[in-house]
């Protein structure tokens, strides 16, 4: 008997789905917050001088969508054209490198190991090394 092979699972569904998305993208800005403020100072800022909300909770659905859950930073803000929205922002490679540190930190208080640690820290290497235009 053949059997079909089960379809590879998203990094969404390996890293645990929405919610656990949601939180690494928190764990991510509150990393940044705590140890990379010239990185913070790049994006918007709240009252408090934390990255506000609104940047927190747009990374949050690009995240969701480029982990392979649902496209719902493509339904509200279209295609992310990363190299494009981050034009404005210069990228050495300082900034790229606080920005992995930062996801680093993140991805170990949320407790992703394993294959898909690997994965996403290549991955998440990747694109930030290709969004360095400075």
């Amino acid at each position: 008997m053949v059997r079909a092979a089960m379809p590879e699972r998203t990094p969404y569904e390996l890293v645990g789905g929405r919610e656990a998305t949601l939180a690494l993208a928190e764990a991510f800005y509150d990393a940044m917050d705590a140890t990379e403020p010239a990185l913070a100072k790049l994006h918007e800022l709240d009252d408090a001088g934390r990255v506000s909300r609104r940047s927190r909770d747009r990374f949050a659905l690009f995240l969701v969508g480029w982990l392979g859950g649902p496209q719902e930073y493509m339904e509200k803000h279209g295609h992310p054209r990363l190299r494009m929205r981050h034009a404005q922002v210069p990228v050495d490679e300082a900034m790229r490198d606080a920005w992995v540190r930062c996801m680093t930190l993140a991805m170990d208080q949320c407790g992703i190991t394993g294959p898909v640690r690997a994965h996403l820290d290549a991955r998440f290497a990747e694109v930030a090394t290709f969004l360095r235009n400075a």
